[in-house]
């Protein structure tokens, strides 16, 4: 049996359930820690399940480009190298097809590009991007798709939309079935609702273990994205999980698990980490600032990770500005562990049919004086 999904309860659109994979079972609504190149930047794989992190993601194309798909595969899978013995998401590679557009060539076929790391010329197509990821051993697989900029007429984004459709069926025919392991398909159509109607449809005719909706999140706005999610979720399938790629703010977040989304992952909690601003449950603090240098107290009281149970934000402060790694390290952990609360509270939240009513009071608890 390939990968599956059970559907616990539901609160209006909200879904609570658990995702079943050959690394064990995932909890949804889930936040899903970014490891691009194989790694959760400034964190060790025990420091990041201290978090209650269970379900990491990498990325097709960083690996495949550094250290190669094929050595990783040789040296026992990325399980076994970043020592994550819980499921891992790789992301195609489709996402850095689109932004890194200066050193690409795509054609019907695939993409030809140029290392942004040492200018070597590469090609990816829709069966390499699912061989890679099956040398990484990825539990759940995402098919190659271009992910349509914004903005974009109807008619690039139609264009953008069936070529990744093609390119969904080609990544079907290609994928080796598992026990435990899955293949999402990625729904595209930028903002306009027909598009995304069809797309739906075209990926369910085809058939997934799991559907996201991409094209999201790269400059339309909170309004439009959450627009598009609202004529989008409720056409995928209900028994199916549903991933929101590269989302987001925690306000993103219930927006969407508001609207029936399940999982997320997203680089903002690190790399907010590493620039200094903790995400917390009184607002967003930047501990740049000068007015934490004398701040004896806990960088959130409602939390119970390391740098908020064993430092001030005074020294916290102290190692941002004296540019000590140890300070991006304690911030990503603490933001990481602020990100697997959130979606604890929301989950049990949806359990008790109260949902609206915890939502409200996250959003308001990010304006009380810190």
């Amino acid at each position: 049996m390939t990968l599956s999904y059970s559907l616990t309860a539901t609160d209006g659109a909200a879904r609570a359930g658990t995702l079943h994979t050959a690394h064990g079972e995932v909890q949804t609504p889930v936040f899903m820690p970014v490891g691009t190149a194989g790694t959760v930047k400034g964190m060790t794989a025990d420091a990041v399940r201290s978090t209650g992190a269970r379900i990491v993601l990498g990325n097709t194309y960083h690996l495949m480009l550094r250290p190669g798909a094929e050595r990783v595969a040789r040296l026992g899978g990325l399980h076994r190298m970043m020592d994550w013995q819980g499921p891992i998401l790789t992301d195609s590679g489709g996402f850095q097809v689109m932004s890194l557009s200066a050193l690409r060539k795509m054609d019907k076929d695939g993409v030809t590009f140029q290392s942004h790391i040492d200018g070597s010329k590469h090609r990816l197509t829709p069966e390499r991007s699912i061989e890679i990821q099956h040398l990484l051993d990825a539990d759940i697989t995402m098919s190659f798709d271009e992910c349509t900029p914004h903005p974009a007429t109807h008619e690039v984004a139609a264009k953008s939309m069936r070529l990744s459709m093609a390119w969904a069926e080609r990544g079907r025919r290609a994928f080796v079935p598992r026990e435990g392991y899955g293949l999402f398909g990625i729904v595209q159509g930028s903002t306009y609702a027909d598009l995304r109607a069809e797309s739906v449809k075209a990926l369910t005719d085809i058939g997934f273990e799991g559907y996201a909706v991409g094209g999201l999140a790269v400059g339309e706005g909170q309004e439009a994205m959450f627009a598009t999610l609202d004529v989008t979720t409720p056409l995928m399938p209900q028994d199916k999980p549903r991933y929101l790629m590269g989302v987001g703010t925690p306000d993103d977040i219930i927006g969407a698990v508001a609207r029936g989304i399940d999982m997320f992952d997203c680089v903002i909690p690190t790399r907010s980490g590493r620039m200094g601003r903790a995400y917390t449950s009184q607002g967003v603090l930047n501990m740049r600032n000068a007015r934490h240098c004398d701040d004896g107290s806990a960088l959130d009281p409602a939390c119970d990770c390391p740098a908020c149970t064993r430092h001030s934000r005074a020294y916290i402060h102290h190692l941002i500005k004296s540019q000590e790694m140890l300070g991006p390290i304690l911030l990503t952990w603490h933001n990481i562990r602020y990100y697997q609360q959130l979606m604890a509270r929301l989950r049990a939240a949806i359990l008790a049919g109260r949902f609206a009513e915890e939502a409200a009071a996250i959003r308001a608890g990010w304006s009380t004086p810190a």
